[in-house]
């Protein structure tokens, strides 16, 4: 990954005795440079980074950019006056998607600190254990008096410091739940810790045989690897509402009472304001047109990818990006009130209610922290009332503790969520929410959204064959001069064909409606059937018009995704509930489900029907699965009890999902049902041998049958159990 710099400061002696407040000026330059982040959706590969990358280092007031595949970001650092429409126009020079998002929303999911920190506290504590096990081998070998005791303090002298700084997120929760007059899973942990670490230095210090620092250390470490687990599953999955939020348009080009324009800040447009959206531009308000045509990307809202066409009066919504000419609208909802800000409102409101979802591990949590309590304060009672001795009771307390360890407890999730997840992963599955597989495993309906999920997403020339070849090679030549995405699929169908463009003068595009030019002293057009002359038709229809002859029809289809047969086919025959639910017209959404052999279906509808349909299903008592991948798709992914999002969907719409489709085939669904329910099998086998074992250690420990060292022993043996039979999913 390359990054450019300022150049290098010259050498000479006159430079190097430049004053500090040159120096000081130069820096507050520095921190005054313009961030921009750009979002890049269709960039897939290393080659993809290290075009752009260069492209953007090259330009002479970019100093730095940086292309993250992982979140399909460019963040970029240029001089102030750079804008991020201009670094958005290069990339797109390059051949790539590009949408400028607001650098200030994204900054909370700029790294993953807690996560490093976690790993860091596993790997002392697993350094530390490792070397206090191999003193221990001494003493269980048998040594004795000073030499026993110098290995004990050895040992003393490597785990206190460890356990201390490994051991300080259980510390920290506990003592912010005591703070609180609560309990939680992290008190009884921090006190077998505690006790561990007190019995030993009280044997070690009376010169007793038994010290149990690696026990303690074995326990810490267990305890974080299962702390890291369940923290990674979390962390994959960031706010989709957040990205939402960041592609609003953070600047908008505000149109003054002399009909000059001025760029200001999105959120110092008013109602009533007249506001210029340049093609290539996004909308920043929801409004009406008041001046010039063009076509509309409206797949922000309707997932759908032909463009609509945009004339004076026509409402328009935030999002929409405005393809072939410009246009000025008037602002009839800004801010918090956006059709785009709300859709963000929506998600968000189904993201906290997701978030109550109670794991199996979580409502077994409920019952352990008071019940281990009391049963290590009852064990040590009555062994001091019965020995007086309190050696012996605080022994057998700290066993009680350690034995009781919730170590297989939390492991029992992240461990077959690991394990399910990396038999996904090879099948072209992420997993990225931790409960989203207990959740898939109950699904009963399945909603499939249609445009970027069942098909492609892009037109195809579908009647090729059945055109004339002159008026082939004419259209090729129109099409050739358009950046309509309907012209873009005729023009690349008739170069894979070899037909080649007839000579056509003066092809000029005409915003809104086509292109139109010279052949053979007639002018031809290419583009809506109103503007040629022709009947509209209900199904995707580009028409050509050579002079005064009858208007020849392209028309075109979206093919389906790889898979698409299939996985409707295997999630049928499953038993479930099949939907399709789509912003396209009603004759095309009825063609494909007819296709796909799917009898419940539901066109034209926009985010809030298919969030509100989903929720009606919810309500009725249906376990939901959608599948989409539009921005359009987010409310009702987010809403669902689980949902699935192909990788080649828009930022907002992965996040928004619990599980991302990596290829484009989606023939993996109905196998992740299977490996669901499967791993919901695990998980409970889990908490079963998690019981068996309480069941049989517990009242060896409470008789006194097991040392501290014991105890940590067969808390480690259960976690592995747990581990090994989570491993039988892979």
């Amino acid at each position: 990954m390359t990054v450019a710099s300022r150049p290098a400061a010259s050498a000479c002696p006159a430079c190097a005795a430049a004053p500090a407040a040159e120096r000081l000026a130069e820096s507050a330059r520095a921190a005054q440079d313009a961030r921009i982040a750009l979002s890049l959706p269709t960039i897939h590969c290393s080659a993809c980074i290290t075009r752009i990358e260069k492209a953007l280092n090259a330009h002479p007031d970019v100093t730095s950019a940086r292309v993250n595949l992982t979140l399909k970001r460019a963040s970029i650092e240029a001089a102030p006056h750079v804008t991020a429409r201009e670094m958005k126009e290069l990339v797109e020079g390059l051949g790539y998607e590009a949408h400028e998002l607001d650098a200030g929303t994204l900054n909370a999911t700029a790294t993953d600190t807690a996560g490093r920190d976690l790993l860091m506290r596993l790997a002392v504590a697993g350094f530390a254990a490792m070397n206090v096990m191999l003193l221990s081998i001494s003493v269980w070998s048998g040594a004795e008096g000073p030499t026993r005791d110098l290995f004990h303090w050895i040992s003393a002298a490597i785990a206190l410091p460890a356990i201390a700084f490994s051991g300080q997120p259980f510390f920290r929760n506990a003592w912010a739940a005591l703070a609180n007059r609560q309990l939680n899973m992290d008190v009884p942990i921090t006190l077998a810790i505690v006790l561990a670490i007190v019995t030993s230095l009280w044997e070690t210090a009376l010169s007793g045989r038994h010290a149990y620092f690696d026990a303690a250390l074995a326990l810490t470490f267990f305890l974080l690897a299962g702390r890291y687990l369940d923290h990674r599953t979390r962390a994959i999955a960031r706010s989709a509402a957040e990205e939402l939020t960041a592609l609003e348009v953070p600047r908008a080009l505000r149109v003054t009472d002399d009909g000059e324009t001025r760029e200001v800040a999105a959120a110092d447009l008013a109602l009533g304001d007249l506001v210029r959206v340049r093609p290539g531009g996004r909308m920043p308000v929801d409004g009406e047109i008041t001046e010039g045509t063009s076509e509309i990307d409206r797949s922000l809202l309707t997932g759908e990818t032909v463009p609509a066409f945009a004339a004076p009066g026509q409402a328009v919504s935030a999002g929409e990006v405005n393809l072939t000419g410009p246009l000025t609208i008037r602002a009839t909802a800004v801010g918090a009130d956006t059709s785009l800000h709300r859709m963000a409102d929506l998600v968000a409101i189904a993201e906290s209610g997701r978030s109550r979802y109670t794991s199996l591990a979580d409502a077994a949590a409920k019952l352990y922290a008071p019940g281990v309590h009391i049963l290590a304060g009852l064990a040590f009672v009555g062994w001091y009332l019965y020995t007086w001795d309190m050696r012996t009771a605080l022994n057998i307390a700290a066993a009680v503790l350690i034995i009781t360890c919730p170590c297989a407890l939390g492991l029992a999730v992240p461990a077959v969520t690991t394990a399910a997840s990396g038999r996904l992963f090879r099948r072209g599955m992420l997993i990225k929410h931790e409960t989203a597989l207990e959740r898939l495993a109950q699904v009963d309906t399945v909603v499939f959204d249609k445009t970027g999920t069942l098909t492609a997403g892009t037109p195809e020339l579908s009647n090729l064959d059945e055109v004339p070849q002159e008026a082939a090679s004419v259209a090729r030549a129109l099409a050739e001069g358009s950046s309509h995405p309907l012209s873009r699929a005729l023009a690349e169908a008739a170069r894979a064909t070899g037909i080649v463009a007839a000579r056509v003068e003066d092809v000029t595009e005409v915003p809104g409606y086509g292109t139109r030019g010279t052949w053979q002293g007639r002018e031809v057009r290419l583009g809506r059937a109103a503007w040629v002359g022709a009947d509209a038709r209900a199904d995707t229809t580009a028409w050509l018009k050579l002079g005064d002859a009858a208007p020849v029809p392209f028309t075109f289809t979206d093919r389906l995704r790889d898979g698409a047969a299939e996985s409707v086919a295997a999630l049928r025959d499953a038993g479930k509930d099949v939907w399709l639910m789509s912003g396209d017209t009603v004759p095309a959404v009825r063609a494909l489900a007819g296709k796909l052999g799917i009898d419940q279906w539901a066109a034209e509808a926009l985010p809030e029907d298919k969030a509100k349909r989903v929720q009606q299903m919810a309500d009725a008592g249906r376990r939901v699965l959608m599948v989409g991948d539009g921005l359009n798709d987010t409310a009702a992914l987010a809403a669902a009890h689980v949902s699935i999002s192909p990788a080649t969907a828009l930022d907002a719409a992965r996040v928004a999902s619990d599980i991302v489709l990596l290829g484009g085939d989606l023939s993996p669904i109905a196998a992740a049902c299977d490996t669901a329910r499967a791993a919901t099998r695990r998980i409970r086998e889990n908490f079963r041998i998690a019981t068996v074992y309480n069941i049989v250690a517990v009242p060896l420990a409470v008789a006194g049958l097991a040392t501290p060292l014991i105890a940590a022993l067969a808390m480690s043996a259960s976690s592995i159990t747990v581990s090994l039979n989570a491993l039988r999913l892979r």
